[in-house]
């Protein structure tokens, strides 16, 4: 069985806290009616998974209940393939808590998954080729939930891309019709990013990737290229340039994505690992019978 590493260290506790409130603040922002008909004793709730797919989001879903005073046991591991249905944790704590954060959680656990799961498969479909770049996201993320997105993406295999404007000098075309040109817009993006960000340009033509290339672009967008234009564009810029970095971008999916790899593509991104992922379905059940274990029989999906 492969091992999955721990990727929750790479998030901040603080913000980890401040993401959970706001959720629950915004679901929450009055009188909570349902959780005083419940009232508050303790119980326990089974976590089930009812669709096929990888999982992720745990420590999402983990500071959403301990916002609320539950505490939640893994039964599985963040990152593994599973089919339904699916144990997958418990959560511990009284009625009306439980309740409070259940389906801010599963929100959250759903849409993590969904996007680990698309980049899984959208990853396993490039390395079947025998290919070794990477396939990325993008910042085509929704808006409030970035974190937990660019997340799930490593949690399923693909690379977070850039995370926001600062992490990386990603010049597109309307950068470079506001510059004036694409050296003028390096040559203004180097003298602000200095040595520690690398400069990306997307490029429309074999003879924009070659000027970007000789003014110093670090890395080269070949955007919206068909495939049989794309692998001999890629060679005569890596002929001139072996250093470039060649990220191929547009139009490819999960389904096409085999057409796209090659010798001279060396980043795969692709939008739709976030902005098309369907969601995991989820189940958070109080068991009616409350010993450690309970059966199957006690719940109803």
């Amino acid at each position: 069985m492969a091992s999955h590493p721990n990727l929750s260290h790479l998030l901040p506790a603080a913000r980890l806290r401040q993401l959970a409130r706001d959720w629950l603040q915004e679901d929450a922002s009055s009188f909570d009616y349902g959780g005083y008909a419940v009232g508050n004793h303790q119980v326990c709730a089974v976590l089930f998974c009812k669709s096929p797919g990888v999982l992720a989001g745990f420590p999402f879903f983990e500071a959403i209940f301990a916002e609320v005073g539950c505490s939640v046991e893994w039964l599985q591991t963040e990152g593994t393939w599973v089919e339904p249905v699916t144990r997958v944790a418990e959560v511990h704590g009284r009625a009306n808590d439980l309740l409070l954060g259940e389906r801010v959680a599963l929100n959250c656990l759903g849409r993590c998954s969904g996007v680990a799961t698309s980049a899984a498969k959208a990853s396993r479909a490039a390395q079947e080729s025998g290919w070794h770049g990477e396939v990325a996201g993008t910042r085509k993320t929704t808006p409030g939930f970035r974190l937990p997105e660019k997340y799930a993406l490593l949690v399923g295999g693909a690379s977070c891309h850039r995370y926001d404007l600062g992490s990386l000098i990603m010049l597109k075309d309307n950068h470079v019709w506001a510059s004036g040109s694409i050296t003028q817009a390096v040559h203004n993006a180097r003298r602000v990013g200095g040595f520690a960000l690398k400069v990306e340009v997307e490029c429309g033509s074999l003879e924009e990737a070659l000027e970007a290339s000789g003014c110093g672009a670090d890395i080269i967008m070949l955007d919206n290229f068909a495939p049989e234009d794309l692998h001999p564009t890629a060679s005569t810029i890596k002929a001139s340039f072996p250093r470039v970095t060649i990220e191929a971008s547009g139009g490819i999916t999960e389904q096409n994505v085999a057409r796209f790899v090659g010798p001279n593509i060396d980043v795969i991104s692709l939008g739709c690992l976030t902005q098309s992922a369907k969601v995991v379905d989820f189940s958070l059940k109080i068991s009616r019978d409350q010993t450690p274990k309970p059966s199957l029989r006690n719940f109803v999906f």
